[in-house]
């Protein structure tokens, strides 16, 4: 067995990181827990509610330790790219008899006597260069950078991510691993269940639901001018939309979106519903017509992952990661609110005896992805640590 390091990723902006971390060590405590263990360094700073969800999982370690701290962030990164080496980390991996650590969002230095495997969720920041400012830009080039100079293994989530990695960094061919996350099927939920969750929302028999945090890369816009466009038509469609009402990057861009909803008269077709509980998020799946997401970028798409794990039909802008994700879903350009209000205008909602089965299969695949992601994962990272 293998013991592998792992910190907290993401934050306040970012609650994907924390879920993907998350799920990731509950599906190495589930299928592979002969073979690794999760050993978790968190900062004294961190929250309870978000400590003990990872403290409750099975053959899981977590460790506290001021030196995860958020405020020495910043002055181990520095420490990392001039001397080669996060000290604090270091140590504190080796009291743990770390063997490999799973680098994410972090860099550990050149000479870190412990090897690393860096995961880069994407390259957003190369494709919608515009969303970012001078900074932020080139904190995550240098990072990704730092990284890749270091001789690291890199772990993407996709073929598309791969594709672009070794265009952008050709260096990194041969070193490059794909390891598609997955997300474990949802309680089973039976349609009146579902559907009273939905009616506490006031949503109505037929919808589309779009939980995606209200970022601009989202593209909530575009199927806000669909909705737009359809209603001129004299064509009355709902969706439903959940998520985190800000962009950390533009911070006027959900005004922006709640002013173009209001001023063409579409607070009834297009509902706000706001950040809601998860445990709603697999009803809505389950009682809605069809997940839309509109993305313009996505390195590889939890919301689809769930939509998947629940048999949802899905509607996905024609992005190269989506169609790898889900060959069989509708498409459209990201590009057009036309093309979209065509394929909401026709979308004909599946049967209940269609739908049921559907479900059935993807609570039977489900299982079946996850320990997929966890022994492709715990492969990679053995490798790793036997390397060196």
């Amino acid at each position: 067995m293998i013991r592998i390091a792992f910190t907290l990723i993401g934050g306040k902006n970012w609650t994907g990181g924390y879920n993907y971390l998350l799920n990731l060590v509950r599906a190495l405590a589930e299928h592979v827990p002969d073979r690794v263990q999760p050993v978790l360094f968190f900062g004294t700073d961190i929250d309870q509610k978000d400590r003990v969800p990872f403290e409750l999982i099975a053959g899981a370690v977590v460790i506290r330790d001021a030196a995860f701290n958020e405020a020495y962030k910043a002055r181990r990164l520095r420490q990392a790219l001039f001397i080669g080496c996060d000290e604090a980390a270091a140590s504190a991996f080796a009291a743990q008899d770390i063997n490999v650590v799973f680098e994410a969002a972090q860099f550990y230095g050149w000479r870190f006597p412990v090897p690393a495997v860096a995961w880069i969720p994407d390259f957003q920041h190369r494709y919608l260069q515009h969303l970012f400012d001078f900074k932020a830009y080139w904190k995550r080039e240098i990072g990704f950078r730092a990284q890749i100079l270091s001789g690291r293994q890199v772990m993407l989530s996709s073929e598309d991510a791969r594709e672009d990695c070794e265009r952008f960094y050709p260096s990194t061919r041969s070193r490059t691993h794909v390891v598609r996350f997955a997300v474990p099927a949802a309680n089973a939920i039976d349609a009146e269940a579902a559907r009273s969750v939905a009616d506490t929302y006031g949503l109505p028999a037929t919808f589309f639901f779009l939980p995606n945090q209200f970022w601009k890369h989202k593209n909530h816009e575009c199927v806000i001018q669909a909705l737009r466009i359809l209603k001129a038509r004299g064509r009355e469609v709902v969706v439903a939309a959940s998520g985190q009402q800000a962009d950390p990057r533009d911070p006027e861009h959900f005004l922006r979106l709640y002013q173009l909803i209001k001023s063409n008269g579409l607070e009834e077709n297009f509902r706000l519903l706001g950040l809601i509980p998860h445990a709603h998020i697999p009803a809505l799946m389950r009682s809605c017509a069809a997940l839309i997401n509109p993305s313009t970028f996505e390195g590889w798409s939890t919301t689809v992952e769930e939509a998947k794990a629940m048999g949802a039909p899905m509607i996905l802008s024609a992005l190269r990661v989506h169609r790898e994700q889900r060959e069989d879903a509708l498409f459209f350009d990201a590009d057009s609110p036309e093309q979209l209000s065509r394929v909401l205008d026709g979308f004909l909602p599946a049967g209940n005896l269609e739908r049921e089965t559907k479900i059935s299969f993807a609570a039977q695949q489900a299982p079946i992805y996850m320990e997929k992601f966890a022994r492709e994962f715990a492969v990679l990272m053995t490798s790793s640590a036997e390397s060196k």
